[in-house]
């Protein structure tokens, strides 16, 4: 019989199920496993959502870039397509413009022609485009010598 109640009072019988000393610690877990999982994908979620307003911004900027550069090639192409080359002058910044050239965008737009040789045979011309995106000044610049006609 003692060693019954040596039995009954031993730590391996208090943790079985049905005794009176049974210690049930497993109450709050599932609350506690609950949020760690919350907390995990909450942050998560938040690497997501900046990862996409990242990328959006990013293409936005590329947008503008590339619609910078469009409008840059067009009037340099226009100015390259003149018959007589000392027509061409120099057009101080014109705009706000949009990027098909007319009022009212983000633009803003200006060329330069020089004679780079000195023989009158040929123009240099230079368009830059600039804007302003997020509180950053940029511009976009290209340069040819042509001899008119579109060459």
């Amino acid at each position: 019989r003692s060693e019954e109640l040596n039995m009954r009072h031993s730590p391996t019988h208090a943790c079985q199920e049905g005794s009176r000393y049974a210690v049930n610690n497993n109450r709050g877990y599932l609350l506690l496993e609950t949020l760690i999982a919350i907390a995990i994908f909450s942050i998560g979620f938040l690497a997501v959502g900046t990862l996409i307003l990242s990328t959006s911004r990013n293409n936005t900027t590329g947008n503008i870039a590339t619609q910078a550069t469009m409008l840059a090639s067009r009037t340099l192409e226009d100015r390259k397509s003149t018959a007589d080359l000392t027509t061409l002058a120099d057009e101080a910044e014109h705009g706000p413009i949009d990027h098909k050239g007319n009022n009212g965008g983000i633009f803003w737009r200006s060329w330069t022609v020089t004679d780079p040789v000195g023989l009158n045979t040929s123009r240099q011309i230079t368009v830059t485009v600039r804007w302003d995106r997020l509180s950053q000044a940029r511009r976009v610049e290209l340069s040819t010598i042509t001899k008119g006609n579109g060459t």
